[in-house]
């Protein structure tokens, strides 16, 4: 048994403890044990939720391993032993002399490792329009993934398995056209009769066009001291990497859950359609199973069958859902299949917990339903960091700088609804 199935299973357990638990609330329940079955509830999924992270660290770390195992793509193929004429500089990877950058600065650095990173970095500028940052230096492609996947811990937008990504080596806009063509429907005509639409035929298709653009943004200045620079048992890439996914993660995944364009990324709630008002008042915030129906079925059905559709919230949202019973006192919520590898869902459908999602309130959008995938996120392939090294000298410090070009857009309002 692997350690990820022994912790999917234990998952099961507190989900089924939880239950068993809420089921012992009863309407004529004294409030005060009523309150008491709730705790202990939360505790439970509060449990969950913490085994679900190391879930999330354990299949990173699987994902490693396997990268680490893997055979080196620079080892000679075949068995007539030929020789590599490749200098040192050509056998030092784009990585190594990226690490070396970070470590030691452009000074510091040994030569073949400085020659490498601005080759590299040629390499790119010929490649693409424009550079995010003066002085900077591009992050390596393997490099770049392991941020960019960083990021997806604190925000599903940035996740391609919940949105759409489109990855481009430029940033100038894009012009995507849209359509919808719901309102219409073929029709019967007669034999040799000429293709002239009545007003209830269907008729030409009617395209519009939305455009992606590429917003900047810059994860400020992250200061190191120089003791932490030099000290070879401090991974400085990885700690340099996790503050950048941190503060990228949650600034562009703000903006693409609530952006309001402009300035800033069209949000994917803010893009969405209203698919039902519930009969929430400022006195008490609610949210019901009749509610979920409603706006499941305010979505077409055509997006429903869509892989990608999903329900999205905020994680006060979800601990409200896990308490919800259908008609027919099954719970709406439905914890993760240890053996058959299924996700968590509502109503059947998957979820995504994400924190820039409103809470429940007055006038708010909590909730969000629909095909995920019509909601486009562009990344630009030209993640940078700078280096500064005389900035803050006196104080013994070292500071980087990471500059990152986002956009986002739903391309189809009726696939999602709030």
């Amino acid at each position: 048994m692997t350690i990820i199935t022994e912790l999917r299973q234990k998952q099961e357990k507190l989900a089924a403890d939880a239950r068993a638990i809420l089921d012992q609330i009863t309407p004529d329940l004294d409030e005060a044990r009523a309150a008491e079955l709730n705790e202990q509830s939360d505790k439970a999924f509060a449990e969950f939720d913490k085994l679900e992270e190391r879930v999330q660290r354990e299949e990173r770390a699987a994902e490693m391993a396997a990268r680490l195992n893997a055979p080196d793509p620079r080892r000679p193929l075949g068995s007539n032993g030929t020789a590599d004429t490749r200098s040192i500089a050509d056998d030092i990877t784009a990585e190594d002399a990226f690490r070396s950058y970070l470590v030691h600065g452009v000074n510091g650095m040994p030569s073949e490792h400085r020659a490498r990173l601005v080759r590299a970095r040629d390499e790119n500028r010929a490649q693409s329009i424009g550079t995010p940052s003066a002085g900077g230096y591009t992050v390596p492609t393997t490099l770049e993934a392991e941020i960019i996947k960083s990021m997806k811990a604190w925000g599903p937008m940035l996740d391609p398995g919940v949105t759409r990504e489109l990855a481009t080596s430029m940033g100038e806009t894009i012009n995507w056209p849209t359509m919808d063509d719901t309102a219409s429907v073929a029709t019967v005509i007669g034999e040799n009769v000429e293709v002239n639409p009545p007003s209830n035929a269907p008729g030409d298709l009617a395209f519009g066009q939305k455009s992606l653009g590429a917003f900047k943004y810059t994860t400020g200045l992250i200061k190191v001291p120089l003791e932490l620079a030099q000290d070879n048992v401090v991974n400085l890439e990885q700690v340099i990497r996790d503050a950048m996914a941190q503060r990228l993660g949650r600034g562009v995944n703000a903006h693409l859950t609530t952006g309001a364009g402009t300035t800033v990324p069209w949000g994917i709630v803010t893009r969405s359609t209203e698919g039902y008002e519930n009969a929430l008042d400022t006195g008490a915030a609610a949210l019901v199973l009749d509610d979920m129906i409603e706006l499941e079925h305010s979505v077409d059905p055509a997006y429903r069958l869509d892989p990608s559709c999903a329900w999205m919230f905020n994680d006060s949202t979800l601990k409200r859902l896990r308490k919800i019973k259908d008609l027919d006192g099954n719970y709406i919520w439905q914890p993760a299949a240890a053996i058959a590898g299924q996700p968590a869902t509502i109503l059947g459908y998957r979820y995504a917990v994400n924190q820039a999602a409103a809470s429940v309130a007055f006038d708010a959008k909590p909730v969000i339903f629909g095909a995920m995938s019509r909601y486009i996120v562009r990344r630009v392939r030209e993640l940078s960091i700078v280096r500064l090294d005389e900035r803050y000298a006196e104080f013994g410090q070292i500071a980087f700088i990471g500059f990152a070009r986002f956009d986002g857009e739903l391309m189809d309002t009726g696939a999602v609804k709030h």
